[in-house]
Protein backbone atom coordinates (compact mmCIF):
# COMPACT_ATOMS: atom_id res chain seq x y z
CA UNK A 1 0.00 0.00 0.00
CA UNK A 2 1.33 3.37 -1.02
CA UNK A 3 2.28 5.41 2.18
CA UNK A 4 3.29 9.31 2.92
CA UNK A 5 5.40 10.21 5.16
CA UNK A 6 5.13 13.88 6.18
CA UNK A 7 5.55 16.53 8.91
CA UNK A 8 2.71 18.36 9.83
CA UNK A 9 1.30 21.27 12.02
CA UNK A 10 -2.30 21.67 13.22
CA UNK A 11 -3.90 22.60 15.60
CA UNK A 12 -7.17 20.19 15.68
CA UNK A 13 -7.50 17.50 18.07
CA UNK A 14 -5.59 13.73 17.31
CA UNK A 15 -9.03 12.28 16.36
CA UNK A 16 -9.74 14.76 13.96
CA UNK A 17 -6.55 14.61 11.72
CA UNK A 18 -6.70 10.76 12.01
CA UNK A 19 -10.71 11.38 11.07
CA UNK A 20 -9.85 13.56 7.97
CA UNK A 21 -7.45 11.46 6.58
CA UNK A 22 -9.96 8.11 6.81
CA UNK A 23 -12.45 10.42 5.37
CA UNK A 24 -10.45 10.47 2.16
CA UNK A 25 -10.38 7.05 1.80
CA UNK A 26 -6.97 6.06 4.06
CA UNK A 27 -5.75 6.22 7.45
CA UNK A 28 -2.82 7.30 9.40
CA UNK A 29 -0.31 7.15 11.83
CA UNK A 30 0.45 10.18 13.96
CA UNK A 31 3.81 10.00 16.01
CA UNK A 32 5.61 12.04 18.20
CA UNK A 33 8.11 14.19 16.15
CA UNK A 34 10.42 14.11 19.57
CA UNK A 35 10.94 9.69 18.56
CA UNK A 36 11.34 9.98 14.80
CA UNK A 37 14.63 9.71 12.73
CA UNK A 38 13.85 11.08 9.63
CA UNK A 39 11.61 9.54 7.14
CA UNK A 40 13.37 6.48 6.62
CA UNK A 41 12.37 5.53 9.99
CA UNK A 42 8.84 5.35 9.46
CA UNK A 43 9.14 3.95 6.57
CA UNK A 44 11.39 1.11 7.73
CA UNK A 45 8.56 0.93 10.23
CA UNK A 46 5.88 0.29 7.86
CA UNK A 47 7.60 -1.80 5.74
CA UNK A 48 8.42 -3.94 8.64
CA UNK A 49 4.54 -3.90 9.71
CA UNK A 50 3.96 -5.17 6.46
CA UNK A 51 5.92 -8.14 6.23
CA UNK A 52 4.98 -8.77 9.67
CA UNK A 53 1.77 -9.06 8.35
CA UNK A 54 2.67 -11.13 4.93
CA UNK A 55 4.49 -13.69 7.06
CA UNK A 56 2.22 -14.36 10.27
CA UNK A 57 4.14 -12.37 13.05
CA UNK A 58 2.87 -9.82 12.96
CA UNK A 59 1.92 -8.95 17.38
CA UNK A 60 -0.94 -6.50 16.74
CA UNK A 61 -4.18 -6.78 14.70
CA UNK A 62 -3.59 -3.95 12.29
CA UNK A 63 -0.88 -2.70 10.01
CA UNK A 64 -1.29 0.76 12.04
CA UNK A 65 -0.31 -0.77 15.54
CA UNK A 66 2.30 -2.90 14.34
CA UNK A 67 3.74 0.05 12.53
CA UNK A 68 3.92 1.94 15.76
CA UNK A 69 5.37 -1.13 17.89
CA UNK A 70 8.21 -0.66 15.11
CA UNK A 71 8.96 2.63 15.27
CA UNK A 72 8.54 3.25 18.96
CA UNK A 73 11.51 -0.01 18.77
CA UNK A 74 8.49 -1.18 21.60
CA UNK A 75 7.61 -4.85 22.47
CA UNK A 76 4.79 -4.11 24.10
CA UNK A 77 1.34 -2.01 22.35
CA UNK A 78 0.92 0.20 25.56
CA UNK A 79 4.40 1.40 25.99
CA UNK A 80 4.74 2.17 22.14
CA UNK A 81 1.70 3.91 21.78
CA UNK A 82 1.96 5.87 25.14
CA UNK A 83 5.46 6.98 23.93
CA UNK A 84 4.57 7.77 20.28
CA UNK A 85 1.41 9.48 20.09
CA UNK A 86 1.60 13.12 20.40
CA UNK A 87 1.70 15.36 22.97
CA UNK A 88 -1.71 17.20 24.30
CA UNK A 89 -1.45 20.50 22.90
CA UNK A 90 1.65 20.11 20.56
CA UNK A 91 0.83 21.02 17.01
CA UNK A 92 3.20 18.76 15.12
CA UNK A 93 3.38 15.87 14.89
CA UNK A 94 4.98 13.35 11.97
CA UNK A 95 2.46 11.02 9.46
CA UNK A 96 2.41 8.26 7.93
CA UNK A 97 -0.83 8.26 5.78
CA UNK A 98 -1.78 5.24 4.42
CA UNK A 99 -3.87 4.96 0.95
CA UNK A 100 -3.60 8.53 0.09
CA UNK A 101 -1.84 10.60 -2.44
CA UNK A 102 -4.28 13.98 -2.01
CA UNK A 103 -3.43 14.37 1.46
CA UNK A 104 -6.07 18.07 1.35
CA UNK A 105 -4.12 19.52 4.59
CA UNK A 106 -5.52 22.80 3.62
CA UNK A 107 -8.64 20.97 4.78
CA UNK A 108 -8.24 20.86 8.58
CA UNK A 109 -6.46 23.74 8.21
CA UNK A 110 -2.65 21.86 8.44
CA UNK A 111 0.58 23.01 6.95
CA UNK A 112 3.38 20.38 5.63
CA UNK A 113 6.48 20.56 7.82
CA UNK A 114 9.39 18.35 7.38
CA UNK A 115 11.75 19.80 9.53
CA UNK A 116 9.34 17.59 12.50
CA UNK A 117 10.57 14.34 10.66
CA UNK A 118 14.48 15.58 11.00
CA UNK A 119 16.82 13.46 12.55
CA UNK A 120 19.09 14.90 15.65
CA UNK A 121 21.51 14.06 18.06
CA UNK A 122 19.02 14.97 20.70
CA UNK A 123 16.26 12.64 19.41
CA UNK A 124 18.80 10.01 19.13
CA UNK A 125 19.11 10.55 23.00
CA UNK A 126 15.53 10.27 23.90
CA UNK A 127 15.06 7.07 21.76
CA UNK A 128 18.09 5.88 23.53
CA UNK A 129 20.04 4.84 20.31
CA UNK A 130 22.52 7.74 20.73
CA UNK A 131 26.01 6.96 20.03
CA UNK A 132 29.09 9.61 19.50
CA UNK A 133 30.33 9.13 15.67
CA UNK A 134 27.23 7.04 14.18
CA UNK A 135 24.52 8.23 12.39
CA UNK A 136 21.54 8.19 14.36
CA UNK A 137 19.78 7.73 10.82
CA UNK A 138 21.91 4.84 10.62
CA UNK A 139 20.97 3.48 14.24
CA UNK A 140 17.47 3.74 14.43
CA UNK A 141 17.53 1.68 11.31
CA UNK A 142 19.10 -1.12 12.95
CA UNK A 143 17.02 -0.99 15.61
CA UNK A 144 13.48 -0.95 13.64
CA UNK A 145 15.28 -4.64 12.37
CA UNK A 146 16.31 -5.79 15.51
CA UNK A 147 12.43 -5.47 16.45
CA UNK A 148 11.62 -8.58 14.35
CA UNK A 149 14.65 -10.71 16.53
CA UNK A 150 13.02 -9.40 19.23
CA UNK A 151 9.75 -10.50 18.60
CA UNK A 152 10.83 -14.25 18.40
Amino acid sequence: MAVTVIGIRCDLPFSEIIDHFRGLGGDAVLLNPKYVCGRDHILSAVMHAERAFAQGTNRSKSVITETILYAACERQISKALAKMRPEEGCSGMAAAVFGVTDLCLDRIKASADDSLLECTDEKAKCLGIYVPGIPPEDLILEMVAVMDIQKQ
